[in-house]
């Protein structure tokens, strides 16, 4: 079970990244273009937030069943190797969750469509900053194949 949640998750941060792309794509052509702000740019914005939102679910089964993450007194894991995935990875990526759930909330309360598309952008580009600081690149330490097959 452990590895295939692995393969998942590896993958499936593939379909968010994209996803997130293209919300960040089609705010900035809305933005800069004076777009309106249709129905499938709500929908858009709404599958990668549920995509973001299951990778994150996967990424909670993980931390309580990884090998690589060790729980114990903050003093003793904040000096341990694998401090990363015990505390950093979580963080981060719940914080970029966060940013973007809130985000997207706060951008379909704009007045207008250039509102909306300018608010959408901004803050899933932040997320996305987010993610990318947290991603396990292949220079780091702690780094994971980018396809794990």
């Amino acid at each position: 079970m452990y590895q295939g949640l692995i393969h998942f998750h590896s993958m499936w941060r593939y379909v968010v990244l994209i996803l997130i792309l293209l919300t960040i794509l089609k705010s900035l052509a809305g933005w800069f273009g004076n777009k309106e702000h249709t129905n499938g740019d709500a929908k858009l914005a709404l599958f990668t937030m549920i995509s973001l939102h299951i990778q994150l679910l996967v990424g909670l089964i993980l931390y309580g069943i990884s090998p690589a993450v060790n729980f114990g007194p903050m003093a003793e894991m904040m000096k341990m190797p694998n401090r990363y995935w015990t505390v950093e990875h979580l963080i981060m990526m719940i914080v970029a969750v966060v940013v973007i759930t809130l985000g997207r909330n706060y951008a379909l309360k704009a007045d207008d469509g250039h509102g909306k598309h300018k608010r959408m952008g901004i803050v899933f580009l932040i997320g996305l900053a987010i993610i990318f600081i947290s991603i396990p690149w292949p220079w780091s330490q702690v780094s994971r194949a980018y396809f794990p097959f």
